[in-house]
């Protein structure tokens, strides 16, 4: 694993965590699911670049309304 992966999946999962956090707090199931999916992704997806897109995507969904 490079280390700009590991970068990702470090940052996407904190993204992850607050988003759970966050959805939790107020009774979203939307949120509590993406942030899920931000907590686990990183582990499923093989290489550096398609980990940014998959993250940045999901980032995207956790913010819009």
């Amino acid at each position: 694993m490079d280390p700009g992966t590991l970068f990702a999946g470090v940052i996407f999962g904190c993204i992850g965590l607050a988003a759970w956090q966050i959805g939790r707090k107020q009774q979203s199931g939307r949120q509590m699911l993406l942030g899920f999916a931000l907590m686990g992704f990183p582990y499923v997806t093989p290489a550096g670049w398609p980990t940014w897109a998959v993250g940045a995507l999901l980032t995207v969904l956790v913010f819009w309304p």
